[in-house]
């Protein structure tokens, strides 16, 4: 038990030769088992149930036998094709590159990480040929997508550049590399690199730029400005001449300048740059941006939200609710963000490129760039968790989230669960129809799959074993001879599951007493820059230290410490070398996305086999099956797992070794953005026909309404300004609505109509009072005229001797389904179910149509139309599109009579079949380009409200009633609650207002 793997396998032979070693053995157990077939070491019943080949090899298909289940056994030429072929062909492009290849007996790891990049270069090489046709023809793309027209252009999105930025004014800018994201790094390093067939660019924010104190050069020289120096005494400040009153106070100027010279100067650095090719997104306030330069404030506010709300919630963390003040401005900044790099993306992008969104910090780009290009190419992919449903529903932002990342193509997880989270919140926080490989949103459908990312194996494999590690991999073993090392590496927070790791290692040595002064747990923490301090039960640093003391203080002695903590940042040769090291790489993370950590251990352990103990909460537990792992609340648990790792026969942990090893080389970071750039082509080319309705762009709307002078709007009822509802008289507008419509039509530059399926009646009675408003009712067989009290018959002269024939045959069906009931209007009949049970009044209603078509309508110049839980029979030249035409033309007439220009602004909003005809008719009224049109397509917003899967001819959506009365509230400004001001403004709309304006309005 004194021996430690190294002692027994480290210092006997070189590290080369060590593999043939251990092929002969893999190759004698090997040769024994197949003699001899003792039962294996480890039962199926110990197994967990997805592993059992009792439970997995036992069909469940009828008819289906197990050979089915096989990959390979189809053969297209000679037989019957597999069962599971479609799935394992998604797509024609490229073979995707497998385990086998780094998994061959005898294989050595430079050959493993050798084939393992190989691989994934070649399928990715593999990928762009038959995707774009560079370097040979066009002829494979045309074969498998011949109208997607792909440029060749990568755009990928984040928050950060991918370097640490100082500034010196008038000097070249320095570049660091930023900590962190490392595999993210790479993806991008190799994306951009000569290997790759794709032209890649990287759009991020500068990040916080510093400013180093400026250099003295002989000893003692002073600064050539104490601008930014604070006062070594407070007792030096000025003392006032009048002992009563202070002198005045000159204004601070906050921030950081940056000269226009050095904003291109930097700007060009990153464009050159020869790892990565990135555009940089300025972030500040209008007024602290000018042509000569930009005064960067406060940095850090653009991250806040995400990571104060975001980060925590999707970590399953909540907040305390407070006053919501600091979340409006958090939000808006946020918004504003977002908005920033759509416009930075746009200014680069051509047709055909591919654009990447990566993490939480971008969740609402995908739909704004879909707002404004919707043809685009857009893909998102989340490194961090996905919480489920429960948790999201704490969001308040909740809604804007998911429909931002809605606005992709394809989404993409680290592991099934986040997939089938995000699936779900899709449904029940939006009601968008989902399956496990997809969102039903806006007319079109939008893929969800998982794409567990890599490592550079290649890169990472020639750091760690440079010789300056080495060294002090034997510093190390010096320092610590004769112990077990347990190797912990982890940011200081409340997810990364540092106390209960110690937890954990305290509950070992008191299980296992015989380990005591022979195991030490090397724990690093760096520091986190997630800002946890507001919430008091996330005070870790305090926690993991009192931890640390009670152990060493317990199980300690003078000459040793169970515990080494380092609460720093490590060099990368110190990190390489405790992966090298350790016995034992211990992972407790209570929630996380990707641990880049336990592959690079798994690198690093390619000679001592040191097993690997991983968290199942984190995000590469589902890819690392041959890991230990454990659960980090049962300290129990992972107590006895340190003991079983300590203690596990040699020839176990190199198999556990060679798996793990095998996995991470040929599941790379080139594998990981190569079989995502190949699903989402196959995505494209699938549906590269389907276009979805974008989310209403509310920054363009209200700019346009901002910059119009004569403004027509048009709004349905039912659905629209009121939810439906089971009872059609309950539908009343509530006083939100009713102010929301007064403001609006007050306005002298607006006109206002509601144009609406009801009667005369009702109309005048619930929105009649409001006198500035144009009615149209009865799909448009009526007309009130703003500042009128009269309605005028616009079918008065028409035959409506076909009502009785329609009644009949309702009056029929009304008395086959309980719970309807017939609504006689002057011009149209119609019939309602939605008191009824559903499946009966919608099988009824489709056979009540029928009937109809078949008698009435053929007699009679009328058509059936379905609605919402109602069928409706109407004369046929009336529609609310002929209303909608008229209205469009009559007051451009007037306006033409006063020498104005056109109507500078038109928005339509419906909800059902009945409004596809204002749309139509506001389509043909923006249709010439040539400037003869009677509106201008830009000016004009046609909007469609609820179901999500329908397909319609707005070119905007919105997901409910609510939401139109708030983008009609933000255009009246009108406020959320009595007594009015920039408080009472919805976030969203606050939101929007700062995006237009720049900046955050001061009245808050």
């Amino acid at each position: 038990m004194e021996q430690t793997p190294q002692d027994a396998l480290g210092d006997k032979q070189p590290q080369r030769p060590q593999q043939p070693n251990v092929s002969a053995v893999a190759a004698a157990t090997a040769a024994s088992s197949l003699s001899v077939r003792p039962a294996p070491e480890r039962n199926d019943s110990f197994l967990p149930p997805h592993l059992r080949s009792t439970i997995t090899d036992v069909p469940v298909t009828p008819d289906i036998t197990q050979d089915t289940y096989n990959p390979g056994t189809s053969d297209p030429e000679n037989g019957p094709e597999g069962y599971f072929s479609r799935r394992a062909t998604d797509h024609a492009i490229a073979a995707s590159p497998a385990p086998d290849a780094t998994r061959q007996r005898g294989q050595s790891f430079e050959s493993k990480i050798a084939v393992g990049a190989q691989e994934g270069k070649e399928w990715l090489k593999r990928l762009g040929l038959a995707a774009m046709g560079r370097r040979e023809s066009m002829s494979d793309i045309r074969a498998i997508s011949p109208d997607l027209a792909l440029s060749g252009n990568i755009i990928s999105a984040t928050f950060n550049i991918p370097h640490s930025l100082k500034y010196r004014k008038g000097a070249d800018w320095e570049l660091t590399p930023r900590r962190g994201q490392s595999a993210l790094f790479d993806s991008f390093s190799y994306l951009s690199s000569d290997e790759a067939p794709w032209n890649h660019t990287v759009v991020a924010w500068t990040g916080e730029i510093e400013t180093p104190p400026d250099a003295q050069s002989p000893p003692s020289t002073p600064p050539t400005t104490t601008v930014h120096l604070s006062a070594l005494n407070h007792l030096s400040k000025p003392v006032p001449i009048d002992g009563d009153t202070a002198p005045p106070t000159p204004p601070l100027v906050d921030g950081l300048w940056i000269p226009r010279d050095d904003m291109l100067r930097l700007e060009n650095q990153l464009s050159h740059n020869k790892r990565i090719k990135t555009v940089p997104v300025w972030l500040a306030d209008d007024f602290d941006g000018h042509e000569d330069g930009v005064r960067l404030k406060d940095q850090a506010r653009w991250r806040r939200y995400a990571e104060h709300d975001l980060y925590t919630l999707f970590h399953y963390k909540q907040h305390e609710p407070t006053d919501g003040r600091a979340e409006r401005v958090q939000w808006a900044d946020y918004y504003r963000m977002n908005q920033k790099f759509a416009n930075k993306i746009l200014e680069i992008y051509k047709p055909g490129d591919i654009v990447i969104v990566h993490d939480y910090n971008l969740l609402l780009l995908p739909g704004m760039l879909r707002q404004r290009a919707p043809h685009m190419y857009i893909s998102f992919y989340l490194h961090s968790p996905f919480p489920s449903s429960e948790f999201l529903r704490c969001l308040p932002r909740r809604k804007e989230v998911l429909e931002g990342v809605l606005g992709a193509n394809l989404v993409g997880f680290q592991s099934y669960s986040y997939a089938r989270h995000f699936a779900s919140c899709c449904t029940r926080v939006l009601g968008f129809p989902s399956d496990t490989a997809g969102v039903d949103a806006y007319g079109a459908r939008v893929e969800v799959g998982v794409f567990p990312i890599g490592i550079d194996a290649t890169k990472v494999a020639s750091i760690a074993y440079q010789d300056s590690v080495t060294k002090n991999v034997q510093e190390l073993k010096k320092k610590f001879a004769g112990k077990k090392i347990i190797v912990g590496r982890d940011r200081l927070d409340s997810v990364r599951g540092v106390a209960q790791k110690l937890m954990a290692f305290e509950r070992f040595l008191e299980l296992y007493p015989e380990w005591r002064e022979k195991v030490v747990l090397i724990q690093v923490t760096s520091p986190t820059s997630i800002d946890e301090k507001g919430d008091p039960e996330n005070k870790i640093a305090s926690r993991v230290n009192e931890l640390i003391m009670k152990i060493n203080g317990m199980y300690g002695s003078l000459g040793f410490t169970p515990v080494q903590h380092y609460p720093q940042y490590i060099s990368q040769d110190e990190y390489f070398a405790l992966l090298r090291t350790a016995d034992i790489g211990l992972i407790t993370s209570v929630r996380d996305g990707m641990n880049t950590t336990s592959l690079e251990y798994i690198l690093c352990q390619r000679q001592s086999a040191g097993p690997l103990i991983l968290s199942e909460f984190s995000g590469t537990a589902g890819s690392l099956k041959d890991a230990i792992h454990i659960n980090p609340w049962d300290l129990t648990g992972v107590a006895e797992q340190i003991n079983n790792a300590l203690t596990m026969p040699e020839e176990k942990r190199q198999e556990m070794e060679q798996n793990l090893l095998a996995h991470v080389t040929s599941k790379n970071v080139q594998y990981w953005i190569a079989g995502f750039l190949r699903r989402l082509v196959s995505v494209l080319g699938s549906r590269k026909d389907v276009v979805a309705t974008p989310l209403l762009d509310r920054s363009e709307m209200l700019r346009k309404y901002r910059a119009a002078k004569k403004r027509l709007f048009m709004f349905d009822y039912d659905g629209t300004l009121t939810p439906i509802v089971r009872e059609p008289s309950a539908a009343v507008p509530s006083e939100r609505v009713i102010t929301t419509l007064k403001a609006l039509a007050s306005d002298p530059k607006n006109a206002v109509w509601i144009i609406s399926g009801r009667d005369q009646e009702f109309l005048a009675q619930h929105l009649g009072h409001i006198t500035e408003l144009g009615f149209s009712a009865e799909h448009g067989s009526f007309m009130r005229q703003p500042g009128e009290t009269e309605w005028e018959n616009l079918v008065e002269k028409f035959d409506m001797g076909w009502q009785e024939e329609v009644h009949k045959v309702f009056q029929e069906y009304t008395d086959k389904v309980p719970g309807s009931f017939v609504e006689r209007k002057r011009c149209a009949l119609t019939w309602h179910y939605r008191l009824a049970d559903p499946e009966q009044g919608l099988h009824m209603s489709r056979e009540c149509q029928k009937e109809l078509e078949t008698t009435v309508a053929r007699k009679w110049d009328v058509e059936v139309m379905p609605g919402k839980a109602n069928l409706e029979v109407r004369p046929t030249f009336i529609n609310k599109g002929e209303i909608v035409k008229r209205l469009v033309t009559t007051y451009n007439a007037e306006l033409k009579a006063q020498d104005k220009e056109k109507l500078g602004f038109v928005i339509c909003m419906g909800d059902d079949f009945t409004d596809e005809d204002m749309f139509r008719a506001l389509n043909g009224a923006s249709a010439p380009s040539d400037g003869s049109a009677e509106i201008e397509a830009e000016n004009t917003f046609t909007v469609t409200v609820g179901a999500s899967t329908k397909v319609t001819l707005a070119r905007w959506h919105l997901l409910e009633p609510e939401d139109v009365i708030e983008c009609t509230a933000l255009l009246a400004g009108v406020s959320g609650t009595p007594g009015g001001g920039m408080l009472s403004i919805g976030e969203v709309n606050l939101a929007v207002v700062s995006s237009v304006e720049d900046h955050i309005p001061e009245k808050l």
